[in-house]
């Protein structure tokens, strides 16, 4: 009985992630940070309402589905029909070309167009799918426990010495377990890594070795984890690349200075309400600049679908300018479509906060270095950050010294580019 069970449970997964092959049924995988998934099932509906021939099922799963397992079913030719992504370009040969298929393309080239290439096959005009969101990686002060601990917050152009003295002595004095905090992303430690002169790209367009300026701040965060001023919970609580987000200690008040991205501003909205006050703080700055990492998730049409036909219809809906514009309104997202962007939001919230930490989101994208923004276009972005995650991780938890880390480092990374045969 037990063994049946098994089986049942599995074929229902599979049911569930596997290409839809019912004509007129088009499966989205989809993950949320916020809110997103609720508003996404309201525009859908809408879409079914119009189009009654279509049947939209979204597979709401968790971020590390998406990360872990939408990969190993692509590279199978499988999958569902369009899936909410991150890793955007590493992937690109999976996604379906809609310029043949949308109404029209031209639309999509003019208000999608600027980052159209993060997500399509290099040396293509292909429309893979549109970005749900622009994100970019900043930080986030506790400011209640600051103004409680009698420390003001650090200046805008305030270094990462600055803010981990700062948030230490916040901590000392308000006796809450991490001064700082930083996402189990190789993303999110690759802006301080810019902002110490890093540079990940080679000049033939692989990846370069490890140079100084990322081991210069990777040696610094992993001293601070063994000191106590970032907290090492996030970072050996997983296994590899694993994504671990902070973001539940600094809404529970147990993190002084956190440093992830834009994406949590609705969350903190929600889920911390009128607990304590919150501000953004934009990147700290580095010997070499002050920059955080763009970003974001995009939705992608796959293109082993056997409904290629419907599959468009759902994309050209959703990435309709009243569409894009109400998604982002509510989900409190910067939007990358082009016509939206020029004619402003009315972002739905009464939370004084949260409108002036999407401010300082904002204002942050003007100063971001050119590196950072090569990379979410850049074909070995995650691949370096896989490696960052999975070596840094092991340093961070006594496992390894840090010039074995970044030995091992570089070898990840050169055995990856050797298999892809590129």
């Amino acid at each position: 009985m037990t063994k049946t069970r098994t089986m049942l449970a599995a074929f229902a997964v599979g049911l569930m992630t596997s290409t839809a092959a019912i004509a007129g049924e088009v499966r989205i995988m989809w993950y949320s940070d916020g809110v997103e998934g609720e508003v996404l099932k309201d525009l859908v509906d809408r879409f079914m309402k119009e189009n009654p021939d279509i049947n939209v099922v979204i597979d709401n799963v968790s971020y590390s589905v998406v990360r872990e397992q939408l990969p190993v079913q692509l590279e199978a030719g499988d999958g569902p029909d369009i899936a909410r992504v991150t890793n955007l370009k590493a992937l690109s040969k999976h996604w379906l070309d809609l310029r043949p298929l949308v109404a029209d393309g031209a639309y999509w080239d003019k208000n999608f167009g600027d980052q159209a290439d993060w997500m399509r096959p290099d040396g293509s005009n292909q429309i893979s799918g549109f970005m749900t969101q622009i994100t970019v990686a900043g930080g986030f002060a506790n400011k209640t426990l600051f103004v409680q601990a009698g420390v003001a917050i650090p200046a805008k152009d305030a270094t990462w010495d600055d803010w981990a003295k700062a948030a230490k002595q916040v901590a000392e004095s308000q006796q809450v377990p991490f001064p700082m905090a930083l996402d189990r992303s190789g993303h999110r430690l690759s802006g301080p890594n810019i902002s110490y002169g890093a540079n990940y790209i080679g000049a033939d367009g692989k990846p370069a070795p490890i140079d100084e300026g990322s081991k210069a701040f990777i040696s610094k965060f992993v001293g601070w984890v063994e000191d106590g001023t970032m907290s090492k919970d996030v970072w050996v609580s997983a296994a590899g690349s694993t994504y671990r987000a902070a973001a539940d200690d600094f809404i529970n008040g147990q993190v002084a200075f956190y440093y992830s991205g834009s994406w949590q501003v609705p969350n903190f909205s929600t889920k911390i309400g009128s607990n304590f006050d919150w501000v953004a703080t934009g990147s700290p700055c580095g010997p070499a600049t002050c920059t955080g990492m763009p970003g974001g998730a995009g939705l992608v049409a796959i293109k082993y679908t056997k409904n290629p036909t419907d599959v468009a219809k759902v994309m050209d809906y959703l990435a309709r300018e009243e569409v894009v514009k109400e998604f982002s309104e509510r989900t409190l997202f910067l939007p990358a479509h082009k016509g939206v962007v020029e004619k402003g939001l009315d972002f739905k919230t009464d939370d004084a906060q949260a409108k002036a930490a999407l401010g300082v989101f904002v204002t942050s994208t003007t100063s971001l270095s050119d590196l950072a923004r090569k990379l979410p276009g850049w074909h070995w972005s995650d691949t370096v950050y896989g490696a960052l995650v999975t070596r840094v991780s092991q340093a961070a938890a006594g496992e390894m010294k840090l010039d074995e880390a970044f030995t091992r480092i570089d070898a990840d990374i050169a055995a990856k580019v050797k298999d892809s045969g590129l």
